[in-house]
C-alpha cells in the first residue's frame, strides 16, 4: 500500500465535526464524465490519516477491493506494516458446497452421529484456524453488489436447507450399506500423524509449511473419509515409521 499526504485534486474529507467537502474541482471534470465507471474508481485514493489499528487497515483494504477501488494511502499509521493489517488472503482448506448441498451433506453424517453447522463472525467470518477444523465450506450466494449478511439470518438460511433436506427424506439404508464416517477426533489424529511422518521423511517443513497442509486437508475432506480407511492409513503411516 503506498502512502503519501493524502493531498489530491478533488478530495473529500470526511470529519465528525464537518460535512463531507470537495477540497477542489479538477478544470477537467467534463473528461472525467467521460470515463468509463471503471476506470473513474481507479482515479479515486482513499486516504486512512494516523490510524491506531493495523487490523482497520485490513478491513478497509478488503472494504476498498469488494467496490473496485484499487488506492489505498495511509498517512502516519502508528503501526504499519503489521501482519494483521495483511492478513486476508488465505488458503481454503475444505472443499465448497453451496447451502442446499451443504444440509444434504449434514444430514446424511447426522444418521451416523453428532455434526455441527459453525458460523464465523459478522466482520469476517471463520478465522483460517477454524475453517480448517471444517469438513466442508459453504458459502450462500448473495448479491456480489452487497454480499453483506447478518449472522442470524445465516443461521436461518441454512437452518431451512437442513430442514427441506430431513423433510425430503433420504433414501432408506440397509445396516451393510449405511457408511460409517470418521469421527472428527480420528481425522484430526490423522492429520497430525501425517503431518509428523511427512516431516520425518523430509517431505514438510513445520517451520515452512507453504500451501502444503491445507492442500492435504481439502484432499481427505473430499473423500469424506469412514472409520475403517481412517484405520487403514493410520496404519500405512506406521508401517512407514517402523521402516525407517
Amino acid at each position: 500500500m503506498p502512502a503519501g499526504d493524502g493531498r489530491h485534486s478533488g478530495a473529500i474529507g470526511l470529519d465528525k465535526n464537518t460535512d463531507p467537502h470537495t477540497a477542489d474541482q479538477s478544470a477537467d471534470s467534463k473528461a472525467f464524465d467521460d470515463l468509463p465507471s471503471a476506470d473513474r474508481l481507479t482515479r479515486v485514493r482513499v486516504v486512512l490519516t494516523r490510524t491506531s489499528h493495523p487490523g482497520n487497515i485490513g478491513a478497509a483494504a478488503r472494504a476498498c477491493k469488494t467496490m473496485g477501488l484499487t488506492q489505498l494511502w495511509l498517512v502516519a499509521p502508528q503501526r504499519f506494516p503489521d501482519d494483521e493489517a495483511i492478513a486476508r488472503a488465505r488458503e481454503l482448506a475444505a472443499p465448497q458446497v453451496a447451502p442446499r448441498e451443504a444440509a444434504g451433506l449434514l444430514m446424511t453424517r447426522a444418521d451416523a452421529g453428532e455434526v455441527a453447522l459453525v458460523f464465523g463472525n459478522e466482520q469476517s467470518g471463520l478465522s483460517g484456524d477454524e475453517a480448517a477444523l471444517c469438513g466442508w465450506l459453504c458459502q450462500i450466494p448473495t448479491n456480489p453488489l452487497y454480499s453483506s449478511l447478518n449472522l442470524a439470518a445465516a443461521v436461518q438460511i441454512l437452518a431451512y436447507e437442513m430442514r427441506l433436506a430431513t423433510l425430503a427424506g433420504q433414501q432408506l439404508r440397509t445396516a451393510g450399506d449405511a457408511p460409517d464416517p470418521a469421527p472428527f477426533e480420528d481425522v484430526e489424529r490423522f492429520h497430525e500423524h501425517l503431518l509428523r511422518v511427512l516431516a520425518e521423511l523430509d517431505f514438510y517443513d513445520p517451520a515452512n509449511p507453504r500451501r502444503l497442509e491445507p492442500k492435504l486437508r481439502r484432499l481427505f475432506a473430499k473423500a469424506q473419509l469412514e472409520r475403517d480407511e481412517v484405520n487403514i492409513l493410520r496404519g500405512l503411516l506406521t508401517a512407514i515409521e517402523q521402516g525407517r
